[in-house]
């Protein structure tokens, strides 16, 4: 997880709200501290005591010398991971790249581009 050791703006950080059938309420949600969220009969009242939660969960973690995730707007990517098949998935995948005359990682890149 990549960290940052100053205070980041909480605005930055990947936050939802969406309504939830079981709580009959609108629950927002943050991506960087997948622990967190907050419930709210209003959608944006949701987000805005989300955000307040998480700046406060930011001060106590920067206040007691801890890691704080930086948003994944602010973190670089190298374009790159690791994807684990069954070996059939492999060969299926590498023919079917050949079929059409490109590349595996291509192939696999325009079928996760079709998502």
């Amino acid at each position: 997880m990549n960290t940052v050791l100053s205070t980041p703006d909480v605005r930055h950080y990947s936050y939802a709200v969406a309504w939830s059938a079981d709580d009959q309420e609108y629950a927002a949600t943050v991506a960087e501290f997948p622990s967190l969220s907050w419930l709210d009969a209003d959608q944006d009242a949701a987000l805005a005591g989300l955000r307040t939660l998480v700046g406060e969960v930011v001060d106590d973690l920067v206040e007691s010398g801890e890691p704080v995730p930086a948003s994944f707007g602010e973190r670089r990517f190298s374009g790159e991971f690791r994807l684990r098949t069954t070996p059939d998935m492999h060969r299926w995948l590498t023919i079917a790249a050949a079929r059409q005359g490109v590349s595996l990682n291509r192939y696999v890149n325009s079928l996760l581009s079709r998502g």
